[in-house]
């Protein structure tokens, strides 16, 4: 692909045709996921970010061979729902109750000197409640009547499809605000000169539990949901 053959796509579309392109976007601070939609023009302007010199790096990538385990554009639904739940949301319900009492504990140890770090807790909890009882709508509801479209067609699962993914990526924006805002105030995981081992836990854990969500919502986003939706059409 050209320069210019770019200009017509998505951050989120980029990524979906090779998902290498993530770590770029990470990098330069682009939103790959609740901000896919996003043109590469739109994203760079907004960043402050040479566009060109972005693209050349992207186009760099199609001189490395690309491994059939990251081309998840091609992965039937029913199987990347399957995917989602066994990697991504195991990942986020095992790492909630952890990351919750880390920054409780950091909160309280450091918040006098650290005020950020009682919203960092503030905000985690946040998240908590909303992913929750996000990742049970999506096993119990959402990912089944996916399932069930491919299985025969039915019309009624794909309405719920319809009305569940409109909800599903609201609450995307949510988490990923949420998170954005963590990565924010704590300037992108940085750690003071005081930090105890358990303050850099918790702020390793924190940056893993980001980039893991933007795989997640961007797999959801940005490949998944797309094919759900025509599929119920």
């Amino acid at each position: 692909m050209s320069l210019h053959d770019f200009d017509k796509l998505s951050v989120g579309e980029i990524v979906s045709n090779d998902f290498r392109a993530s770590t770029i976007f990470k990098n330069a601070g682009i939103d790959f996921c609740c901000g896919g939609n996003q043109l590469i023009g739109e994203a760079c302007e907004e960043k402050g970010i040479e566009k060109d010199n972005l693209i050349k790096e992207i186009i760099s990538l199609e001189n490395e061979p690309i491994s059939p385990t990251l081309n998840f554009k091609t992965w039937e639904p029913g199987f990347l729902c399957d995917y989602i739940v066994n990697t991504h949301h195991k990942f986020v319900v095992e790492k909630m109750p952890e990351l919750t009492f880390y920054t409780n504990k950091i909160a309280t140890v450091h918040g006098e000197h650290h005020p950020e770090l009682v919203k960092v807790a503030d905000l985690f909890k946040n998240i908590v409640t909303e992913l929750t009882q996000h990742l049970q709508k999506e096993e119990e509801v959402l990912f089944p009547a996916i399932k069930e479209v491919v299985s025969n067609g039915s019309q009624s699962a794909g309405e719920t499809i319809k009305s569940e993914i409109e909800r599903m990526k609201g609450e995307h924006e949510f988490a990923g605000g949420a998170m954005d805002e963590i990565n924010r105030i704590t300037n992108n995981y940085s750690l003071p000169d005081d930090a105890c081992n358990t303050y850099q836990v918790s702020f390793k854990l924190l940056e893993q539990f980001e980039d893991d969500l933007h795989v997640h919502v961007h797999l959801e986003n940005n490949i998944l949901f797309p094919k759900a939706l025509q599929l119920s059409s």
